[in-house]
């Protein structure tokens, strides 16, 4: 921590660290909420492991943000004692699950961006920033690899798959562009050497979407308003309606039981 200190403030990095540890957090929560509902025991399965990787980098993520922040808050208060406007998870992560043709569609989306960010992240010039980042990469490229196989499959399957998943990808794809919208947090643990721009990262996201859509027979959609870009989305805290009913089952315990320990 102390290199990235002496190079960034404190509250840039620990505003940054939120993003990290929040997009996992919901994800992780959305994909959870699938256990005991997903259409074949196997999914049923690799839904809850997928989740559980998730709060796993969640819960490393978030444990530096509190150690940065100073304020003696650990990740479990950070996920549990924050109100919505105090999240910075990005809109797409906090989508509603759908049918199962829209999850994986939100997972492949999100998984190709999450990949390329935490390849990036390993060359970062804070060691604990690596250090996760290449813990958390070995998870993430398996995650990818089982969505985009599941959307090629499902794309190009049958009519009514290939018709859900284009339809998921159409109502999906606006959220997209968030993901790569630079701000004064990312350009700022970017001149410190901690992270690339989120920017950069496009390319490499647009070629792994283009092959996944093509083996999938799946049309990306033509140029759509892109939600949460220049500075009003979930980065700044900005969400829609759904993170509210998100906190308010995952906080629950939290909330009614302050300090409950197992």
């Amino acid at each position: 921590m102390a290199a990235a200190i002496e190079t960034v403030s404190r509250a840039a990095l620990g505003e940054w660290l939120l993003r990290l540890g929040d997009n996992a957090l919901i994800l992780g929560h959305r994909v959870s909420e699938w256990c005991g509902h997903a259409p074949a025991l196997e999914e049923d399965i690799a839904l809850a492991n997928q989740a559980l990787d998730l709060i796993g980098q969640c819960q490393l993520w978030l444990e530096y943000a509190g150690e940065v922040e100073g304020q003696s808050r650990s990740a479990d208060d950070l996920a549990y004692l924050r109100d919505a406007g105090a999240f910075r998870n990005l809109l797409l992560v906090e989508r509603p699950n759908g049918d199962f043709g829209q999850t994986l569609m939100r997972q492949f989306l999100f998984d190709a961006f999450h990949l390329e960010l935490l390849s990036g992240l390993k060359g970062s010039t804070d060691t604990r920033v690596a250090e996760i980042a290449a813990k958390a990469e070995k998870e993430v490229a398996y995650h990818l690899e089982r969505s985009a196989d599941l959307v090629i499959r499902l794309g190009d399957g049958s009519p009514e798959s290939h018709d859900r998943m284009q339809k998921a990808l159409d109502l999906l794809y606006p959220y997209t562009g968030e993901m790569f919208a630079d701000d004064d947090i990312d350009r700022d643990v970017n001149a410190a050497g901690i992270a690339p721009l989120p920017s950069s990262l496009k390319d490499g996201w647009d070629r792994t979407v283009r092959e996944v859509l093509a083996e999938a027979t799946l049309s990306l959609p033509a140029d759509v308003w892109q939600h949460g870009v220049k500075g009003r989305g979930g980065k700044a805290g900005l969400h829609s309606e759904h993170l509210g009913y998100i906190l308010a089952e995952m906080q629950f315990l939290q909330r009614a039981y302050p300090g409950a320990r197992w």
